[in-house]
């Protein structure tokens, strides 16, 4: 990492949050490569790419898998939110997630077109814009720039596990307002919503959702982006009214019926995609638009989700 990225850091986030990240995620690298204590996720055996591509390839799979992964939906999500003021009636949210840019270059090429049809008032994006967990940034970056530029709106952004904090000055330079345990007011007309993210939970547990909170009231709807929805209890807890999320993939692989083949363990699976509930608290678990460990989606189209907040009666 060189001195200006760590100096930019720590003017963003201050000495010691910058530091204790980039260590968590020099101590993530040792892991994979065996340099620490060893575990094994799917995501750092890489091998498995090969493993998983050729036995769709036995099923005559593959090929379909690949289309479908340039095949992103448009997915529309209503939410009534309490105390959400008139003049936000049908404010809408463009929810991206799970992008690993650098993975296909298909891919990424149809995300950009797809965003450039979809009118919006604020755009969120839910972490993961790399392919791999570690290694150089640079790549993803470029591509980042590339889908900045079809983005006309305002676009707040969480990271994933897939991140490194060393994104967030590239990030920010390009006007991606990054929330590092932090929050923003968004507001139209007399109208305000309390925006919040968080850092990772998911491998450098850095999430902070206490701070991320602070300052949310009852009476302005509370919007928390996270990577991943593992922490929707924590979330319920300190009072958000809405949840979005992404990290599952919604199993990428899925058996008929979407039904996945693999769900983070971390997630249960009512969290695993789509639109749901816990107590008081909504909630959106975005399939991403993107693929990881290999190109292909089998009944499970990738997607860009549209949430329009309506007023609760």
């Amino acid at each position: 990492m060189s001195n200006n990225i760590l100096a930019a850091l720590e003017k963003r986030l201050g000495a010691t949050v910058s530091k204790q990240r980039v260590a968590s995620e020099e101590a993530h690298t040792a892991q994979v490569f065996g340099w620490g204590r060893n575990f094994f996720h799917i995501e750092n055996f890489y091998s498995a790419h090969s493993i998983i591509k050729n036995t769709l390839r036995l099923c005559l799979m593959h090929q379909k898998g690949q289309r479908n992964a340039i095949n992103i939906q448009l997915r529309h999500n209503s939410i009534k939110l309490e105390h959400l003021h008139p003049e936000l009636q049908d404010f809408t949210l463009l929810h991206l997630s799970d992008m690993h840019l650098d993975m296909d270059a298909q891919a990424t090429m149809a995300l950009m077109e797809r965003v450039r049809e979809v009118n919006y008032d604020i755009c969120v994006m839910t972490g993961d814009y790399r392919a791999r967990t570690y290694g150089e940034i640079d790549k993803a970056m470029a591509a980042m720039a590339r889908l900045r530029a079809q983005l006309k709106k305002p676009v707040y952004a969480v990271l994933g596990n897939h991140d490194s904090i060393t994104m967030v000055p590239a990030l920010e330079e390009m006007g991606i307002q990054v929330l590092v345990n932090e929050n923003t007011l968004i507001k139209r007309g007399q109208g305000t919503l309390f925006l919040a993210g968080i850092d990772d939970a998911h491998y450098f547990c850095a999430d902070d959702i206490p701070k991320a909170a602070n300052g949310m009231t009852e009476s302005i709807p509370g919007i928390l982006l996270s990577h991943t929805p593992a922490v929707y209890k924590q979330a319920a807890e300190v009072g958000f009214d809405l949840l979005l999320s992404g990290h599952t993939h919604g199993g990428q692989i899925c058996l008929p019926g979407g039904i996945p083949l693999i769900l983070d363990s971390d997630c249960p699976r009512f969290v695993g995609k789509g639109a749901w509930h816990y107590h008081k608290l909504q909630g959106y678990t975005s399939v991403g638009s993107g693929t990881s460990i290999v190109n292909v989606r089998i009944n499970c189209l990738p997607e860009i989700t549209l949430h329009t907040l309506i007023c609760k009666d």
